[in-house]
Protein backbone atom coordinates (compact mmCIF):
# COMPACT_ATOMS: atom_id res chain seq x y z
CA UNK A 1 0.00 0.00 0.00
CA UNK A 2 1.09 3.59 -0.76
CA UNK A 3 2.06 4.95 2.50
CA UNK A 4 -0.21 7.57 3.50
CA UNK A 5 -0.41 8.99 7.34
CA UNK A 6 -3.76 10.15 8.21
CA UNK A 7 -3.75 10.89 11.88
CA UNK A 8 -1.58 14.25 12.40
CA UNK A 9 0.47 14.33 15.66
CA UNK A 10 0.61 17.77 16.83
CA UNK A 11 4.45 19.23 16.77
CA UNK A 12 6.62 19.24 19.50
CA UNK A 13 7.12 22.18 20.74
CA UNK A 14 10.60 23.28 21.98
CA UNK A 15 10.70 24.73 25.39
CA UNK A 16 13.47 26.91 24.71
CA UNK A 17 13.80 29.92 22.86
CA UNK A 18 17.70 29.48 22.12
CA UNK A 19 18.97 27.11 24.81
CA UNK A 20 22.78 27.72 23.77
CA UNK A 21 22.75 31.67 23.02
CA UNK A 22 23.64 31.60 26.72
CA UNK A 23 23.65 29.88 30.43
CA UNK A 24 22.07 30.98 33.62
CA UNK A 25 24.30 28.84 35.18
CA UNK A 26 27.28 31.15 33.68
CA UNK A 27 28.64 34.17 36.02
CA UNK A 28 29.46 37.65 34.49
CA UNK A 29 32.94 37.41 33.18
CA UNK A 30 31.26 34.36 30.77
CA UNK A 31 27.94 35.00 30.35
CA UNK A 32 28.59 36.28 26.77
CA UNK A 33 30.81 33.19 25.91
CA UNK A 34 29.43 30.49 23.50
CA UNK A 35 29.12 27.48 25.73
CA UNK A 36 30.64 24.44 23.94
CA UNK A 37 28.51 21.09 23.47
CA UNK A 38 31.15 19.06 24.86
CA UNK A 39 31.37 21.24 27.87
CA UNK A 40 29.94 20.74 30.73
CA UNK A 41 27.34 23.57 31.26
CA UNK A 42 26.80 22.38 27.36
CA UNK A 43 26.01 19.05 28.47
CA UNK A 44 23.60 20.03 31.64
CA UNK A 45 21.79 21.66 29.06
CA UNK A 46 21.54 18.81 26.62
CA UNK A 47 20.64 16.82 29.24
CA UNK A 48 17.81 18.95 30.76
CA UNK A 49 16.10 19.18 27.36
CA UNK A 50 15.78 15.68 27.02
CA UNK A 51 13.84 15.43 30.69
CA UNK A 52 11.82 18.09 29.57
CA UNK A 53 11.07 16.57 26.58
CA UNK A 54 10.14 12.75 28.14
CA UNK A 55 8.06 14.98 30.48
CA UNK A 56 6.05 16.57 27.65
CA UNK A 57 5.86 14.56 24.79
CA UNK A 58 2.57 13.61 24.52
CA UNK A 59 1.97 9.65 24.26
CA UNK A 60 -1.55 9.82 22.60
CA UNK A 61 -1.19 9.10 18.89
CA UNK A 62 2.11 9.41 19.12
CA UNK A 63 4.60 6.16 18.43
CA UNK A 64 8.05 8.36 19.10
CA UNK A 65 7.28 8.34 22.93
CA UNK A 66 11.46 8.01 24.18
CA UNK A 67 10.42 7.35 27.60
CA UNK A 68 8.29 4.11 27.57
CA UNK A 69 9.09 4.16 31.57
CA UNK A 70 7.62 7.31 31.86
CA UNK A 71 3.80 5.98 32.11
CA UNK A 72 0.53 7.00 33.91
CA UNK A 73 -0.55 3.51 35.66
CA UNK A 74 -3.40 3.64 32.93
CA UNK A 75 -0.99 3.13 30.42
CA UNK A 76 1.00 0.51 32.21
CA UNK A 77 -1.86 -1.38 32.18
CA UNK A 78 -2.50 -1.51 28.69
CA UNK A 79 1.19 -1.96 28.22
CA UNK A 80 1.28 -5.01 30.61
CA UNK A 81 -2.26 -6.09 29.10
CA UNK A 82 -1.87 -10.19 27.78
CA UNK A 83 -3.79 -11.98 25.28
CA UNK A 84 -5.24 -13.91 27.78
CA UNK A 85 -6.64 -11.29 29.95
CA UNK A 86 -7.94 -9.30 26.96
CA UNK A 87 -9.55 -12.93 24.58
CA UNK A 88 -11.02 -13.21 28.11
CA UNK A 89 -12.09 -10.01 28.32
CA UNK A 90 -13.69 -9.57 25.23
CA UNK A 91 -15.01 -13.02 24.09
CA UNK A 92 -18.30 -14.03 23.65
CA UNK A 93 -20.10 -17.29 23.34
CA UNK A 94 -16.57 -18.82 23.14
CA UNK A 95 -15.54 -16.71 19.87
CA UNK A 96 -13.69 -13.15 19.53
CA UNK A 97 -13.23 -11.47 16.04
CA UNK A 98 -9.63 -10.09 15.66
CA UNK A 99 -7.56 -7.62 13.14
CA UNK A 100 -4.33 -6.60 13.31
CA UNK A 101 -3.56 -2.99 13.52
CA UNK A 102 -1.22 -0.05 12.70
CA UNK A 103 -1.51 3.32 13.53
CA UNK A 104 -1.85 4.09 9.87
CA UNK A 105 -4.72 1.96 9.46
CA UNK A 106 -6.96 3.52 12.08
CA UNK A 107 -9.20 4.92 10.16
CA UNK A 108 -9.82 1.68 8.02
CA UNK A 109 -10.82 0.25 12.07
CA UNK A 110 -13.19 2.58 12.68
CA UNK A 111 -14.79 2.23 9.21
CA UNK A 112 -14.87 -1.67 9.68
CA UNK A 113 -16.26 -1.37 12.94
CA UNK A 114 -19.10 0.69 12.52
CA UNK A 115 -20.59 -2.50 10.25
CA UNK A 116 -19.95 -4.49 12.53
CA UNK A 117 -21.41 -2.86 14.96
CA UNK A 118 -24.36 -2.37 13.12
CA UNK A 119 -24.25 -6.20 12.84
CA UNK A 120 -24.11 -5.90 17.28
CA UNK A 121 -20.70 -7.64 17.25
CA UNK A 122 -18.54 -5.25 18.39
CA UNK A 123 -18.39 -6.11 22.03
CA UNK A 124 -16.07 -9.20 20.67
CA UNK A 125 -14.03 -7.01 18.70
CA UNK A 126 -10.11 -7.24 20.05
CA UNK A 127 -7.57 -4.99 18.22
CA UNK A 128 -4.07 -6.34 17.69
CA UNK A 129 -2.43 -3.48 17.96
CA UNK A 130 0.85 -3.59 16.56
CA UNK A 131 2.66 -0.02 17.89
CA UNK A 132 2.55 1.73 21.58
CA UNK A 133 0.06 4.32 19.37
CA UNK A 134 -2.46 2.52 18.51
CA UNK A 135 -2.76 0.19 21.95
CA UNK A 136 -2.85 3.29 23.57
CA UNK A 137 -4.78 4.85 21.15
CA UNK A 138 -7.85 2.11 21.01
CA UNK A 139 -7.35 1.67 24.44
CA UNK A 140 -7.96 5.40 25.49
CA UNK A 141 -11.42 5.30 23.77
CA UNK A 142 -12.63 1.90 24.31
CA UNK A 143 -10.59 0.36 27.07
CA UNK A 144 -9.83 -3.68 26.98
CA UNK A 145 -10.38 -3.47 23.16
CA UNK A 146 -6.52 -3.69 22.24
CA UNK A 147 -3.44 -5.54 23.14
CA UNK A 148 0.23 -5.56 21.87
CA UNK A 149 1.91 -8.67 21.38
CA UNK A 150 5.90 -7.57 21.62
CA UNK A 151 7.50 -6.54 19.90
CA UNK A 152 6.50 -4.03 19.19
CA UNK A 153 6.61 -3.10 15.11
CA UNK A 154 7.56 0.15 13.61
CA UNK A 155 3.90 1.75 12.03
CA UNK A 156 5.42 3.61 9.44
CA UNK A 157 6.75 0.99 6.95
CA UNK A 158 4.71 -1.82 8.49
CA UNK A 159 1.89 -0.66 6.41
CA UNK A 160 3.62 -0.10 2.89
CA UNK A 161 2.38 -2.75 0.83
CA UNK A 162 5.38 -5.27 -0.80
CA UNK A 163 7.81 -3.95 2.11
CA UNK A 164 9.61 -6.29 4.42
CA UNK A 165 7.72 -4.33 7.10
CA UNK A 166 4.57 -5.22 5.91
CA UNK A 167 5.58 -8.62 5.12
CA UNK A 168 6.72 -8.86 8.46
CA UNK A 169 3.73 -7.43 9.66
CA UNK A 170 1.19 -9.72 8.48
CA UNK A 171 3.57 -12.79 9.03
CA UNK A 172 2.61 -12.62 13.15
CA UNK A 173 -0.86 -13.22 11.77
CA UNK A 174 -1.09 -16.74 12.52
CA UNK A 175 0.86 -17.13 15.47
CA UNK A 176 -1.83 -14.34 16.71
CA UNK A 177 -4.16 -16.76 15.63
CA UNK A 178 -2.52 -19.98 16.99
CA UNK A 179 -2.29 -18.57 20.20
CA UNK A 180 -5.96 -17.85 20.77
CA UNK A 181 -6.73 -21.39 19.76
CA UNK A 182 -4.85 -22.70 22.09
CA UNK A 183 -6.33 -20.52 24.86
CA UNK A 184 -9.59 -22.63 23.44
CA UNK A 185 -11.69 -20.00 21.79
CA UNK A 186 -13.06 -20.03 18.26
CA UNK A 187 -11.71 -16.71 15.96
CA UNK A 188 -12.72 -14.85 12.90
CA UNK A 189 -9.91 -12.54 11.43
CA UNK A 190 -10.80 -9.83 9.38
CA UNK A 191 -8.87 -7.36 7.41
CA UNK A 192 -10.24 -3.91 8.19
CA UNK A 193 -10.51 -2.56 4.86
CA UNK A 194 -13.56 -4.66 4.95
CA UNK A 195 -17.18 -3.81 5.58
CA UNK A 196 -19.84 -6.21 6.46
CA UNK A 197 -23.49 -5.84 4.99
CA UNK A 198 -24.88 -8.61 6.90
CA UNK A 199 -24.03 -11.16 10.08
CA UNK A 200 -21.11 -13.34 8.82
CA UNK A 201 -21.36 -15.91 11.37
CA UNK A 202 -25.39 -17.04 10.06
CA UNK A 203 -23.02 -18.57 7.16
CA UNK A 204 -20.64 -20.54 9.25
CA UNK A 205 -22.32 -23.59 8.76
CA UNK A 206 -21.15 -27.10 10.34
CA UNK A 207 -18.71 -27.55 12.50
CA UNK A 208 -15.53 -27.40 9.96
CA UNK A 209 -11.78 -26.58 11.12
CA UNK A 210 -11.34 -23.69 9.22
CA UNK A 211 -13.92 -21.33 6.65
CA UNK A 212 -12.05 -18.84 4.33
CA UNK A 213 -13.08 -17.03 1.20
CA UNK A 214 -11.65 -17.24 -2.53
CA UNK A 215 -9.70 -14.27 -3.94
CA UNK A 216 -10.21 -15.23 -7.70
CA UNK A 217 -12.51 -12.82 -9.46
CA UNK A 218 -13.83 -16.11 -11.82
CA UNK A 219 -17.30 -16.15 -11.12
CA UNK A 220 -18.98 -19.34 -9.86
CA UNK A 221 -22.35 -20.51 -9.65
CA UNK A 222 -24.01 -19.64 -6.80
CA UNK A 223 -24.59 -23.47 -5.34
CA UNK A 224 -20.76 -23.75 -6.00
CA UNK A 225 -18.46 -26.77 -3.82
CA UNK A 226 -16.98 -25.24 -0.46
CA UNK A 227 -14.34 -27.86 -0.81
CA UNK A 228 -11.08 -26.45 -1.56
CA UNK A 229 -10.83 -25.31 -4.72
CA UNK A 230 -8.15 -27.38 -7.23
CA UNK A 231 -4.40 -25.07 -7.66
CA UNK A 232 -3.96 -22.62 -10.27
CA UNK A 233 -0.86 -21.84 -12.38
CA UNK A 234 1.09 -21.61 -10.14
CA UNK A 235 0.56 -24.70 -8.25
CA UNK A 236 -1.22 -23.09 -5.52
CA UNK A 237 -5.17 -21.94 -5.15
CA UNK A 238 -5.51 -18.55 -4.54
CA UNK A 239 -7.50 -18.18 -1.10
CA UNK A 240 -7.51 -14.36 0.52
CA UNK A 241 -6.15 -14.51 4.17
CA UNK A 242 -8.03 -11.30 4.59
CA UNK A 243 -11.41 -13.00 6.27
CA UNK A 244 -10.76 -16.37 8.13
CA UNK A 245 -12.98 -18.39 10.87
CA UNK A 246 -11.51 -21.12 12.52
CA UNK A 247 -12.37 -23.13 15.65
CA UNK A 248 -9.98 -24.38 18.37
CA UNK A 249 -9.87 -28.15 16.86
CA UNK A 250 -6.84 -29.90 16.39
CA UNK A 251 -7.06 -29.30 12.70
CA UNK A 252 -7.03 -25.92 12.63
CA UNK A 253 -3.88 -25.37 15.20
CA UNK A 254 -2.14 -27.59 13.03
CA UNK A 255 -3.06 -25.45 9.79
CA UNK A 256 -1.93 -21.91 11.17
CA UNK A 257 1.56 -24.23 12.80
CA UNK A 258 1.68 -25.08 8.86
CA UNK A 259 1.68 -21.19 7.59
CA UNK A 260 3.90 -20.03 10.35
CA UNK A 261 6.15 -22.79 8.90
CA UNK A 262 5.86 -21.84 5.25
CA UNK A 263 6.00 -18.10 6.44
CA UNK A 264 9.65 -19.39 8.17
CA UNK A 265 10.78 -21.19 4.74
CA UNK A 266 9.53 -18.45 2.04
CA UNK A 267 11.11 -14.96 3.81
CA UNK A 268 10.72 -11.71 2.44
CA UNK A 269 13.40 -10.69 -0.09
CA UNK A 270 14.54 -7.98 -2.70
CA UNK A 271 13.94 -10.18 -5.35
CA UNK A 272 10.54 -11.65 -4.27
CA UNK A 273 8.78 -8.90 -2.40
CA UNK A 274 6.08 -11.73 -0.40
CA UNK A 275 3.27 -11.05 2.11
CA UNK A 276 1.54 -14.12 3.99
CA UNK A 277 -1.12 -15.00 1.46
CA UNK A 278 1.20 -17.57 -0.99
CA UNK A 279 2.35 -19.04 2.99
CA UNK A 280 -1.24 -19.62 3.27
CA UNK A 281 -2.42 -21.35 0.74
CA UNK A 282 0.49 -23.65 0.60
CA UNK A 283 -0.30 -24.07 4.07
CA UNK A 284 -3.99 -25.12 2.85
CA UNK A 285 -2.83 -27.83 0.22
CA UNK A 286 -0.22 -28.94 2.14
CA UNK A 287 -2.70 -29.78 4.92
CA UNK A 288 -6.24 -30.46 2.87
CA UNK A 289 -6.03 -34.04 3.47
CA UNK A 290 -5.83 -33.49 7.61
CA UNK A 291 -8.24 -30.14 7.92
CA UNK A 292 -11.79 -30.21 7.75
CA UNK A 293 -12.05 -27.10 5.24
CA UNK A 294 -14.65 -25.23 4.06
CA UNK A 295 -14.83 -22.68 1.27
CA UNK A 296 -17.36 -19.65 2.03
CA UNK A 297 -20.10 -18.61 -0.96
CA UNK A 298 -18.66 -16.24 -2.98
CA UNK A 299 -21.61 -14.62 -3.79
CA UNK A 300 -21.76 -13.98 -0.02
CA UNK A 301 -17.96 -13.10 0.26
CA UNK A 302 -16.71 -11.89 -2.71
CA UNK A 303 -13.30 -10.35 -3.56
CA UNK A 304 -12.98 -6.90 -4.18
CA UNK A 305 -12.08 -7.51 -7.96
CA UNK A 306 -15.68 -8.88 -8.20
CA UNK A 307 -17.84 -6.73 -5.99
CA UNK A 308 -16.19 -3.58 -6.87
CA UNK A 309 -15.65 -4.45 -11.33
CA UNK A 310 -18.16 -6.53 -12.32
CA UNK A 311 -21.90 -4.33 -12.08
CA UNK A 312 -23.95 -7.02 -13.39
CA UNK A 313 -23.26 -9.98 -11.14
CA UNK A 314 -23.61 -7.28 -8.26
CA UNK A 315 -27.13 -6.99 -9.88
CA UNK A 316 -27.58 -10.32 -10.18
CA UNK A 317 -26.90 -11.30 -6.66
CA UNK A 318 -28.10 -8.04 -4.93
CA UNK A 319 -29.24 -8.90 -1.53
CA UNK A 320 -26.47 -11.97 -0.97
CA UNK A 321 -23.68 -10.02 0.07
CA UNK A 322 -22.27 -10.10 3.74
CA UNK A 323 -18.65 -9.08 3.81
CA UNK A 324 -16.94 -6.62 1.12
CA UNK A 325 -13.04 -6.76 1.22
CA UNK A 326 -11.70 -3.50 -0.55
CA UNK A 327 -8.52 -5.14 -2.24
CA UNK A 328 -7.38 -5.63 -5.92
CA UNK A 329 -6.47 -1.88 -5.29
CA UNK A 330 -3.35 -0.55 -3.65
CA UNK A 331 -3.23 3.20 -1.62
CA UNK A 332 -5.09 4.45 1.05
CA UNK A 333 -6.25 7.27 -0.96
CA UNK A 334 -7.64 5.09 -3.66
CA UNK A 335 -9.56 2.89 -1.44
CA UNK A 336 -11.49 5.67 0.65
CA UNK A 337 -12.49 7.13 -2.64
CA UNK A 338 -13.76 3.56 -3.76
CA UNK A 339 -15.77 2.94 -0.78
CA UNK A 340 -16.99 6.33 -0.61
CA UNK A 341 -17.98 5.88 -4.43
CA UNK A 342 -20.47 2.73 -3.25
CA UNK A 343 -21.21 4.34 -0.61
CA UNK A 344 -19.06 2.19 1.90
CA UNK A 345 -16.83 4.70 4.03
CA UNK A 346 -19.18 5.21 6.88
CA UNK A 347 -17.03 6.96 9.23
CA UNK A 348 -17.95 10.44 6.73
CA UNK A 349 -21.40 10.40 8.35
CA UNK A 350 -21.44 7.75 10.94
CA UNK A 351 -18.77 7.62 13.41
CA UNK A 352 -20.68 7.73 16.40
CA UNK A 353 -21.69 4.35 15.66
CA UNK A 354 -18.24 3.45 15.88
CA UNK A 355 -16.90 1.96 19.74
CA UNK A 356 -14.25 4.74 18.81
CA UNK A 357 -16.29 7.46 17.95
CA UNK A 358 -15.16 10.22 15.79
CA UNK A 359 -11.04 10.24 15.67
CA UNK A 360 -9.40 13.69 15.38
Amino acid sequence: MAQQKFLHQRPIQNPFTNPFSSSPLSNSSTSNRPISLLSRNGLLLLLGLLVILGVFLPWAGSPLFPFPNRLSSSQSKWRDYSLPQAVKFVAKNGTVIVCAVSYPYLPFLNNWLISVSRQKHQDQVLVIAEDYATLYKVNEKWPGHAVLIPPALDSQTAHKFGSQGFFNFTARRPQHLLEILELGYNVMYNDVDMVWLQDPFQYLEGKHDAYFMDDMTAIKPLDHSHDLPPPGKKGRTYICSCMIFLRPTDGAKLLMKKWIEELETQPWSRAKKANDQPGFNWALNKTAHQVDLYLLSQAAFPTGGLYFKNKTWVKETKGKHVIIHNNYIVGFEKKIKRFRDFNLWLVDDHASESPLGKLE
